[in-house]
């Protein structure tokens, strides 16, 4: 695959719409058009759809690449569309968020959300000129520009700690302190008492804003030890965000 250094990309849902879709990309000189396709492909009723627009897109000379979630799974469409945008984040990236499902369009929508920075994300709408059965609309009467807000999530270091403990399962709390401190997530200043102050710092910095905040992580005290792990609703949140 032969592109520029900071390709313009797009990201498009696929259904059952094919000029909402095409459209769009050639108006905007997409390089790459990630197309978002249903994980089950052999249950997946939009192929037809899908087939004809890579056969226009290939025929406008834009270049495609197919990326799998399943369409009715929120968080794993939220994900994928988060991997897009990382991958290219130094690319201007035209989110698509009317040629899929509303469950995609919400997708789309939040994974263009989460960032911080979202300058060079560009979520948009397509209008049809007319409703009809399948395809689902005809023609492009105006695309709209949308405007993602900002969704707040957790600072990236609090998101680095939660990687860890996901990745344990559970991990005493001191092990997660010597982490945090050789990591550079937390600081110790204190010559007396090192280990009192780390405990300190972990608390003050990691344990509360992630317990009382986010309710991303929980501690346990098994005998002499204390233990994190993540909550339902961290498990929840580690689908797409860490």
């Amino acid at each position: 695959m032969n592109l520029l250094v900071n390709p313009r990309i797009h990201i498009a849902p696929v259904g059952f719409e094919i000029e909402r879709v095409v459209t769009p990309t050639i108006e905007n000189r997409a390089d790459l058009v990630y197309l978002l396709v249903h994980n089950n492909v052999s249950a997946d009723k939009s192929k037809p759809y899908a087939d004809e627009i890579r056969k226009q897109l290939k025929k406008n000379k834009i270049q495609y690449k197919d990326v799998y979630a399943d369409r009715n799974n929120l968080l794993e469409i939220v994900k994928t569309v988060k991997e897009i945008i990382i991958e290219h984040r130094n690319s201007e990236i035209f989110i698509n968020v009317s040629s899929g499902s509303k469950i995609q369009a919400i997708g789309c929508m939040m994974g263009c959300m989460i960032f911080d920075d979202r300058k060079n994300l560009r979520p948009y709408y397509v209008e049809p000129v007319t409703y009809v059965n399948k395809p689902q609309t005809t023609g492009v009467k105006k695309t709209h520009p949308l405007v993602a807000y900002q969704m707040q999530t957790p600072k990236p270091e609090l998101l680095e700690i939660c990687t860890i403990i996901k990745e344990r399962g559970r991990i005493k709390k001191s092990e997660l302190a010597d982490i945090a401190i050789q990591k550079k997530i937390i600081s110790v200043n204190s010559t007396q008492n090192f280990k009192m102050a780390r405990f300190t710092s972990l608390d003050k910095n990691i344990i509360t804003p992630l317990k009382n905040i986010w309710n991303f992580i929980e501690e346990e005290k098994v005998g002499r030890n204390r233990y994190v792990f993540l909550t339902e609703d961290g498990k929840l949140a580690s689908q797409f965000l860490f």
